[in-house]
């Protein structure tokens, strides 16, 4: 008989269009699906991790459901997956490639050791659509600039997703397995769970059917609704794909589909999704937009470092006085999510208006956000803070009055995340003073606070640190 395959699962909970599991069942013979909780897994914020743990759940489940078993292991993969090889028996190892420098080195060691035994250790393409070290200028260069980036790609042959095996052969004995609730991934989380669960969408299924129902009724108006806060027109599917719920590619053939349709929101949609790519493309290439200015000549830029200040933790509690900053802010509390152009406000009302440094944000992200994502979230931060790449021009600072005057003009978005200037408060505004940890001691009968730093005083604060900025 042919021996059993291990398939290592990590970010790309699913079984369509997943070429790991696809090659396993291929291959013939038992197969065994592994997550790991390591550091990388150890390492991740409250609120990523805790989606994370409910992601692996529902992928248990799945197999479940196709006659097979999530086998859970916890310590480090050099160690646990040769382990795992020797009491399986297992001839091959396979995963899909991950492109955050820790989980590259891990997987490099992995890999290494499993072939020096004569095991066949093999990864595969899938969290991204196009591998970062096949997309290069006429110079033979990565690109640092998204506009020809996305023009390089476009009209790049995507493979048609694939199908779920329709069988996994079971081995004749599992391993054992350890239990997912004694891994306690939600913990930090505390009574933030309870609120934040309703807005998740779970799983391969759901993710295909929010997929399903964007292209249905959203795609055709996605290139002007996605810019209104208070309204539901974006895809929402960045939870998803954070995960590898759904494939960028299944997205791109959806997007592709309704764009020969007609539905004009439909390339938008597309160069979201390039987007995202062009962020792995720099985290490939430069790892350094994770942790240090993407811009070298920005490591003098004299940005508030210090977390304990008064401005940072208004920002942190949506309490800066400034609406349409402390809705976004109370949104992610709430949703573990938050609206793309409420991203945008304050991040730049942090790094700008308030002189904070990129990292403070990109922290606080790292540990709220449930759609978490290595790169997007850094490069995020980067283009806001004008560190980064295509933060040009690097001066620009959004206002965040003109811009809640333009994109939200009947204050539904901030109708329905600011509790305290109304009678009637809505339901999730009231929530965010539930969600929040006890300590803020923070209550919808406060007082809406005056802004620590209003529009005009905090422009006039960014633009004159970038006219003596050192260049």
């Amino acid at each position: 008989m042919t021996s059993p395959t291990l398939v290592w699962f990590r970010r790309d909970l699913r079984l369509s269009d997943h070429a790991a599991l696809t090659a396993a069942a291929a291959r013939g013979g038992p197969v065994i699906p592994v997550f790991l909780r390591d550091a990388v897994v150890d390492g991740l914020g409250a609120a990523p991790k805790w989606r994370l743990g409910l992601g692996v759940e529902c992928l248990a489940e799945a197999l479940t459901e196709k006659g097979s078993r999530l086998i859970l292991r916890s310590g480090d993969a050099r160690e646990v997956i040769p382990a795992l090889v020797k009491e399986t028996g297992a001839g091959a190892v396979y995963w899909q490639r991950a492109y955050d420098p820790a989980s590259v080195d891990r997987d490099k060691d992995v890999k290494a050791a499993l072939k020096d035994a004569g095991i066949a250790a093999e990864s595969f393409a899938g969290h991204v659509m196009f591998e970062p070290w096949t997309v290069e200028t006429k110079q033979g260069e990565f690109y640092k600039v998204y506009t020809p980036f996305w023009k390089s790609v476009r009209d790049r042959i995507v493979k048609e997703p694939l199908a779920a095996p329709p069988a996994l052969p079971a081995p004749q004995a599992w391993p054992r397995g350890e239990v997912l609730a004694d891994w306690a991934l939600g913990a930090a989380m505390d009574r933030g769970a309870d609120f934040v669960r309703p807005f998740v969408q779970l799983g391969e299924k759901a993710a295909q059917a929010r997929l399903g129902a964007f292209m249905a009724s959203k795609v055709a108006d996605y290139d002007s609704m996605r810019d209104i806060p208070g309204a539901d027109g974006t895809s929402n599917l960045s939870e998803n794909l954070s995960l590898g719920e759904i494939s960028p590619s299944q997205c791109w053939h959806a997007g592709q589909r309704a764009m020969q349709d007609g539905k004009a929101g439909a390339e938008t949609f597309l160069k979201e999704l390039v987007w995202r790519e062009f962020a792995y493309h720099l985290m490939w290439h430069t790892p350094r937009i994770l942790s240090d200015n993407w811009r070298e000549d920005w490591a003098s830029f004299p940005w508030n470092e210090d977390e304990r200040k008064k401005e940072v933790k208004a920002w942190k509690q949506g309490r800066t006085g400034v609406r349409f900053v402390d809705a976004a802010m109370r949104e992610m509390y709430v949703t573990g999510r938050m609206h793309n152009r409420g991203r945008m406000i304050v991040a730049s009302y942090l790094t700008k208006h308030l002189m904070c440094h990129w990292k403070i944000g990109m922290d606080w992200f790292d540990d709220c956000l449930i759609d978490w994502d290595p790169a997007s979230n850094a490069m995020g931060w980067q283009w806001s803070a004008g560190s980064g790449p295509d933060a040009t021009p690097y001066f620009r600072v959004f206002n965040p009055v003109t811009q809640l005057d333009k994109f939200d003009k009947e204050r539904d978005y901030v109708s329905r995340w600011i509790a305290e200037e109304y009678e009637t408060a809505h339901p999730d505004a009231l929530s965010y003073f539930k969600a929040i940890p006890r300590s803020w001691s923070m209550s919808p009968d406060d007082s809406y606070p005056d802004p620590i730093v209003t529009p005009d005083e905090g422009r006039k604060r960014a633009l004159s640190a970038y006219e003596n900025r050192d260049f």
